[in-house]
C-alpha cells in the first residue's frame, strides 16, 4: 500500500517513489488522478481501477496478481489506503491468502491536522465521514458524545457548517473545535472556536468550503472531574510495578482520567523520578 500525498507531490517519499516504479501493477481509486502524478515523476508502471464500485471483483483479480508472483502497490486519490478509501476487501483477502503486506507510510489527513490542531493527542478517536442528514448524523454523534478522546472525522466543504452545526447542539457548545482544509498545500488552513463559532465562519466564508475537510472536536470531559483520590490509589498501585509513563497510561484507562494530568501527579507524588517526559 501506498500513501499518496494529499496535495503536495513533495509529500511523496522517495520510498513510494522507487515502490510506484517498481512494483507489476499499481490497482488506484482513480487511474486519471494517479496517471497525472505517475506523468509527473516519469513512472511508467501499468495502471487498473480499484475504487468503492468495483473493490470486490478486482480484489480478486489482484490476489490472482499476487498469488502468481508479481507485485501491486494500492493507491488512493489522496492520503491513506483504507482510511476512509477503498482497500479493506484487498488487504483481508491478502492476509487471508497469507500474502505480504507492506505499508508505505506517506500522507494522511486525519493525522496531519491532529498533529497541529492543538487538542490532545494522547488518545483519539476517527470516525471516517459522518450521515449526509441531520437526523442521522446527530444519532452518530451522539454514539461517541461521552468519548473522552478527541473525535476526529472527515466531511465535505458543502455539508461542514451544517455538520458544525449538530456537533453544538449534540456536544454542546463549549468543547473547542478545529476545522483543517487544504493540508500540506498553498491555502492550508485552520481554524479555531466551538462549533457553533466555526459553523459561522463557514456560512459566511465561501473559501472555507471548498474541497473536504478534517473536523476535530475536545473529548468529553466530567464535569464533576475524575475521582482523584481514585485515581491516585490507582496509579500508586500501578507504579509500583511499572515505569511511570506506562502506569499513567494504563491508569488513564481505568479511570478515566487524561495520561499528562496522572503523569503529572505521579511526579508531584515522587512516583517517577529521573524519568524523561512522556
Amino acid at each position: 500500500m501506498v500513501a499518496t500525498p494529499i496535495g503536495n507531490l513533495g509529500d511523496l517519499s522517495e520510498r513510494a517513489r522507487k515502490t510506484l516504479t517498481d512494483v507489476d501493477l499499481i490497482a488506484a481509486e482513480d487511474t486519471r488522478q494517479t496517471r497525472h502524478l505517475l506523468e509527473h515523476c516519469a513512472i511508467n508502471t501499468r495502471l487498473t481501477a480499484y475504487h468503492d464500485h468495483n473493490e470486490a471483483r478486482a480484489a480478486a483479480g489482484l490476489i490472482e496478481t499476487l498469488e502468481s508472483g508479481r507485485s501491486v502497490a494500492l493507491v488512493c486519490d489522496a492520503g491513506t489506503p483504507l482510511i476512509s478509501d477503498p482497500g479493506y476487501d484487498l488487504v483481508a483477502a491478502a492476509r487471508a491468502k497469507g500474502l505480504s503486506v507492506v505499508p508505505i507510510p506517506g500522507a494522511n489527513a486525519a493525522i496531519c491536522a491532529l498533529s497541529a490542531a492543538g487538542l490532545p493527542s494522547d488518545r483519539f478517536l476517527f470516525l471516517g465521514f459522518p450521515p449526509r442528514t441531520s437526523a442521522s448524523r446527530r444519532a452518530w454523534m451522539q454514539t461517541c458524545a461521552r468519548e473522552p478522546g478527541t473525535l476526529v472525522f472527515y466531511e465535505s466543504g458543502r455539508r461542514a457548517a451544517a455538520t458544525l452545526t449538530d456537533l453544538a447542539a449534540v456536544l454542546g457548545e463549549s468543547r473547542r473545535a478545529v476545522v483543517a482544509r487544504e493540508l500540506t498545500k498553498r491555502f492550508e488552513t485552520f481554524l479555531f472556536g466551538t462549533a457553533r463559532e466555526l459553523a459561522g465562519r463557514l456560512e459566511t466564508d465561501a473559501e472555507q468550503r471548498l474541497g473536504e475537510l478534517v473536523i476535530l472536536v475536545e473529548g468529553w470531559q466530567d464535569p464533576g472531574g475524575a475521582d482523584q483520590a481514585e485515581q491516585e490509589r490507582v496509579l500508586r498501585i500501578l507504579a509500583a510495578d511499572l515505569p511511570l509513563r506506562q502506569a499513567a497510561g494504563l491508569s488513564a484507562r481505568l479511570t478515566g482520567g487524561r495520561k499528562n494530568d496522572l503523569y503529572r501527579m505521579g511526579l508531584e507524588l515522587g512516583l517517577g523520578a529521573g524519568e524523561p517526559p512522556p
